[in-house]
């Protein structure tokens, strides 16, 4: 399944998503993957969790990001859950494609069983409605 975490900036998004990184450590029988733009959540994250940072990696647009997610699937079949903070900062602030490549990976969950959160900083109202027909808002 594919969860979106959506508010602007300072409404305690990556608050959330460390709370949620630590529940899916508790609850995983396999690895959990925490995802950021650049180093901001090191000393956040549990010890347990993979932290990648997609700056190290040179990983901009959403195709690249996309591949990069299956990368990580693809390389550790014990991930159960990968969970991504700013994800407009990774892949860009065009929401047409924001929508399809939550539609992708949204199909990449199912194949894969894997869960994803996204956090995206941006008003609700401003996505598109296709969003939420395979992503869940939490």
């Amino acid at each position: 399944m594919v969860y979106l975490i959506i508010g602007n900036k300072g409404s305690g998004k990556t608050k959330r998503l460390i709370s949620l990184v630590n529940e899916a450590l508790e609850r995983s029988n396999g690895n959990v993957v925490c995802v950021e733009k650049e180093r901001l959540l090191t000393y956040n994250i549990n010890y347990r969790a993979r932290l990648v940072e997609t700056d190290n990696y040179g990983v901009s647009g959403y195709d690249a990001f996309y591949g990069f997610l299956s990368g990580i699937i693809a390389g550790d079949h014990d991930i159960t859950d990968i969970l991504v903070d700013a994800t407009l900062k990774i892949g860009g602030r065009d929401y047409a494609a924001l929508a399809e490549f939550l539609k992708k990976v949204s199909k990449l969950s199912k194949d894969a069983d894997q869960d994803f959160t996204f956090t995206i900083s941006a008003d609700e109202a401003d996505l598109p409605s296709e969003i939420f027909e395979y992503c869940e808002k939490i």
